[in-house]
């Protein structure tokens, strides 16, 4: 109870605009409108690459769902860049702090800096975790074809101008390049579906709270659309990644739904506190920079490294004039959508 006192004991004035708006009724029915309009938004965007990969134009070979991984990868990178970290620098250069440490060093920047230093580490680990659980896993599969090699060779005999097998010891030996891609791939996804996730709930569970905790009409009427087509557009960026990673139903569906539900009860969680939190106190805004500034950190690292250039710099873009001019129309498109909602969000 002593912190949430001191969160609230000092505070900034609200503008005169805001405190002019001010309308708890109004407020609080405009919030649970928020709650099932950013849920179903949320719900909706997740869920559309994960049903509809079995509609032919969202596949994950087609060209569509290569250009909307563009611009979903547009979003996130707009999302760190425009969204969170002009909010975290907003809140830690706050007049309200102290002006030692806080104004006479840029600590949103370098905490972005190292969350994304951080995540690079965490990429790394975790991507040789995964390619070892993976390769493991396809080992044991693998089916020894001491008893198979009668029915092998005649079918290497009738192909053989179209594939190259080696037959040594009586074991069959498959293309390794085209399993090691494969397997990196799968890896690769895996971890960056779970690092992106982890972003964008971060950033997910500070828009709720600011939502839940303000009192005035005026902020949350247009919050309230620019934060369902935001969960919209970062649901569908982290499906497209999930889809991917090839998890399994039960998993697939728990981070779909843990990512859709995060961001409507921060919602219910800011209305239960709005009556003793203060989000202009010294403390408030820290924990807001701070948590903002790691946000920032993890998606534009995400955004560059795992969802722009592993896509911009594969072959299969390399070797396509017309996937390039889409994929860079709709990564330009979405960084741009997503960036204009900051004039309201």
């Amino acid at each position: 109870m002593n912190i949430l006192s001191s969160m609230s004991a000092t505070t900034c004035i609200d503008s005169p605009t805001l405190e002019a708006c001010r309308d708890e009724k109004t407020a609080f029915v405009l919030k649970f409108v928020a709650i099932a309009s950013i849920l179903l938004a949320g719900i909706f965007g997740v869920s559309l690459p994960l049903v509809g990969k079995k509609w032919r134009f969202l596949k994950s070979d087609s060209s569509f769902f290569f250009a909307t991984k563009a611009f979903a990868a547009g979003v996130i990178l707009a999302t760190g860049f425009v969204h969170m970290l002009p909010d975290a620098t907003s809140a830690l250069s706050n007049p309200c702090l102290p002006q030692i440490p806080w104004s006479s060093f840029p600590f949103s920047g370098f905490i972005a800096m190292m969350a994304a230093l951080v995540t690079l580490v965490a990429d790394f680990i975790s991507s040789q975790y995964y390619e070892s659980k993976h390769e493991k896993r396809i080992e044991s599969d693998r089916v020894e074809p001491d008893g198979l090699a009668s029915l092998v060779l005649p079918l290497l005999d009738d192909h053989a101008d179209n594939h190259e097998h080696t037959l040594e010891n009586g074991h069959v030996h498959e293309h390794s390049e085209v399993f090691g891609d494969d397997t990196d791939n799968v890896a690769r996804n895996a971890v960056v579906s779970q690092v992106l996730e982890l972003g964008i709930i971060s950033h997910s569970i500070i828009i709720g709270l600011s939502l839940g905790v303000s009192q005035s009409p005026c902020t949350i009427k247009p919050l309230l659309g620019a934060l369902s087509l935001h969960q919209f557009f970062e649901g569908f960026a982290l499906a497209g990644c999930i889809s991917e990673a090839r998890f399994e139903i039960l998993r697939s569906t728990t981070m779909a739904g843990f990512f859709a539900i995060t961001a409507p009860i921060s919602v219910g969680v800011g209305i239960c506190i709005s009556s003793f939190y203060n989000p202009n106190s010294p403390r408030a805004l820290v924990i807001e920079g701070v948590l903002d500034s790691i946000s920032a950190g993890i998606l534009v690292y995400m955004a560059l490294v795992d969802l722009i250039a592993a896509e911009f710099l594969s072959k299969k873009m390399r070797s396509n004039l017309g996937e390039q001019i889409v994929a860079f129309i709709a990564l330009f498109l979405g960084a741009g959508l997503m960036a204009s909602l900051a004039a309201w969000a």
